[in-house]
């Protein structure tokens, strides 16, 4: 699970915000398949609708051009971004995110590997609400200041709380990473996360760098698909 703070700044968030004040939504249990329709209860805006698929553009360059998104998911295809909001009494149960998704109007499909959630709701504007995932060190509940986004294995079973107060309004994207192993993913990205801390530091030689990064990029060249 990683958590990237200030993905969208103050300005970005605004603006979406604004944007989706103004759109309509719709049930979201139209849009979950199999078991995940029992117990989906939100509201999801209009993909078709102009302003709501450029917002969705909007985030997607945002995502692929972000480091930490980047390193965590290294993407190969990213879902277009939907837009949800729970109201007072909302919720979206346990469940787990389709492992094969068509991308809205094509006849392309991708595999689900990792899932992202940006919050663009300030978290003290609502009471419940968060995302809790399973993991393998018990249930991690997430509630993210607004701008700020989470990526975790879609493998995850997870589910959204009750929202008790307020609106919350979040956009959710799904990942289809050029190393499908999440193991390796994740020592990968712990990796990158080594090299670019000593990069920071200025301490270490440019030698014992260049040697991490061929490491790195040699792995890269083992582990991806593409």
């Amino acid at each position: 699970m990683i958590v990237i703070e200030g993905l969208l700044n103050t300005a970005e968030v605004k603006h979406y915000c604004d944007t989706l004040a103004c759109a309509a939504f719709s049930s979201g249990t139209a849009t979950a398949k199999g078991m995940a329709a029992q117990v989906k209860n939100n509201g999801q805006a209009d993909a078709s609708n102009p302003e709501i698929r450029q917002l969705a553009n909007q985030l997607l360059g945002s995502l692929g051009n972000h480091t930490k998104v980047v390193s965590g998911a290294l993407p190969q295809r990213i879902f277009p971004p939907c837009f949800n909001r729970y109201s007072e009494s909302q919720k979206y149960g346990y469940h787990v995110d389709a492992a094969i998704m068509r991308i809205p109007g094509t006849t392309e499909v991708m595999r689900s590997d990792m899932s992202m959630t940006v919050f663009l709701s300030d978290p003290q504007s609502y009471l419940g609400g968060e995302l809790v995932i399973q993991t393998g060190f018990g249930e991690q509940a997430v509630k993210l200041n607004a701008g700020s986004a989470v990526l975790y294995t879609s493998s995850s079973l997870h589910k959204v709380n009750p929202v008790t107060k307020g609106q919350r309004l979040a956009a959710i994207t799904w990942i289809q990473s050029m190393v499908s192993d999440a193991a390796v993913r994740a020592s990968l990205h712990e990796l990158d996360d080594v090299i670019q801390t000593l990069i920071q530091a200025g301490s270490t030689q440019r030698a014992e760098l260049d040697k991490l990064h061929r490491v790195y990029h040699n792995l890269i060249r083992q582990f991806t698909t593409l």
